[in-house]
């Protein structure tokens, strides 16, 4: 992977890092996106899944500069992660010998990384010892074994996603038998695992640098971006190879590119891609993103309530179009945008693709 590739990433969102939404980051100086958090066991067990997931990745390779990808799995049992990522590399087997060179911006990769999730800290990664639940010392050979089964089996490069290890400075203890097993780089979130407070304190940056300082594979940090200036800072201060943005990006997808869009304008074009590529979001994800975008700077507006309420009554992408031209742009005291959006507004997302995300 080249280094220009991890200098600004998208971070993997939880039903929020659709195709769409990650086109939309590139576009305005993301260098690389995430999918979500796949589950390997759905990817064997269920074709539907893997289809929903298969037909997001196949459109990477048709857009431009939808490149470079990275497939993030989670788990604990690495035969399982090692099938369900070759589902997904099997794929990209008929694509051809390009998928061996990992280059930055050939159209032609689809999956160019596979990363493993150690830092989900949501209930249902503690359920099932997955995720940030896997950091603790004794689960560290899983651990291990779960990147090195990972890191030999795949085509292409394996990293690691993890949060501070209890006490924080064993992270480094860790960061380095990650490297050890095969990691391309880590991504740390200097913060730790918590359920119920999951940014609880500002990210603990001094442990990012620490971890740089410490390995000789690309380290990216994770945390305290709220503003594009938040980035410089981030990347100064702890010496990383790159900044992931995750929340702060779902407000403002135009944070790489250091400007702040229109939030009607911004919205209306993250629209326009999903009619363009249909059936990649699901209506609710679509709705989650609108509601984003507006919210960051019109939260305190008198009108906004009713705006959440009138977005979530939405049953069509014409209906977000609708309300976004007219409704909200006459209680923003702008000129109602009566020209058609310049897309097609044909495609709607799937009804009932709820349980694929």
């Amino acid at each position: 992977m080249d280094a220009q590739c991890l200098r600004y990433i998208s971070a993997p969102m939880v039903n929020q890092s659709d195709f769409g939404f990650r086109l939309l980051t590139r576009k305005y100086n993301a260098t690389l996106t995430y999918t979500q958090m796949l589950d390997p066991q759905r990817l064997v067990d269920d074709k539907d899944y893997l289809e929903f997931h298969l037909r997001d990745l196949h459109l990477t390779r048709q857009v431009d500069y939808a490149s470079p990808v990275v497939v993030q799995l989670c788990g604990n049992n690495p035969q399982t992660i090692v099938d369900g990522g070759r589902k997904i590399q099997a794929f990209c087997d008929g694509i051809g010998p390009f998928i061996y060179l990992f280059i930055c911006f050939a159209s032609v990769l689809i999956v160019e990384v596979v990363d493993l999730n150690l830092g989900c800290p949501q209930e249902h990664a503690r359920a099932r010892h997955i995720g940030g639940y896997l950091l603790s010392r004794k689960d560290w050979p899983t651990v291990e074994s779960l990147v090195g089964a990972m890191s030999h089996s795949f085509v292409v490069p394996t990293s690691a996603k993890i949060r501070l290890c209890q006490p924080a400075p064993s992270t480094v203890e860790l960061g380095s038998r990650l490297e050890a097993a095969g990691a391309a780089w880590i991504t740390l979130h200097a913060r730790h695992v918590s359920a119920t407070r999951r940014r609880k304190g500002a990210a603990d940056l001094q442990q990012v640098k620490l971890l740089k300082d410490s390995l000789s594979i690309p380290v990216i940090s994770n945390g305290n971006v709220k503003s594009p200036a938040d980035i410089a800072r981030n990347l100064e201060e702890t010496g990383a190879d790159g900044a992931m943005v995750g929340e702060s990006l779902l407000r403002n997808p135009c944070i790489f590119a250091d400007s702040l869009p229109d939030p009607v304008t911004i919205s209306l074009e993250y629209l326009a891609l999903c009619c363009q590529y249909p059936g990649t979001a699901t209506l609710e994800t679509i709705q989650t993103h609108i509601r984003h975008f507006v919210e960051f700077q019109c939260e305190r507006r008198p009108w906004y309530k009713k705006f959440r309420s009138d977005l979530s009554s939405c049953t069509t992408l014409n209906d977000i179009s609708h309300l976004l031209r007219f409704k909200v742009e006459r209680w923003r005291g702008r000129p109602l945008i009566i020209d058609p959006p310049p897309f097609h507004l044909a495609g709607e997302p799937q009804e009932s693709q709820e349980n694929l995300g």
